[in-house]
């Protein structure tokens, strides 16, 4: 079965708060040794982001 995939559309501001959101959460696991491989593939995903001008 086929995961549902979902766009999102962030002002530059709201995008900000994304990755400093995704950045605390990164450093949290890292000062409790725990695996940050889920949150860095998505910081990669949200800077790597096409930008769309609407």
């Amino acid at each position: 079965m086929r995961k549902q995939k979902f766009k999102v559309y962030l002002t530059p501001a709201e995008n900000s708060i994304v990755l400093q959101s995704l950045n605390r959460l990164r450093n949290t696991l890292l000062r409790e040794n725990r695996d940050t491989g889920c949150v860095d593939d998505l910081l990669l995903k949200v800077m790597c982001a096409p930008v769309k001008r609407i």
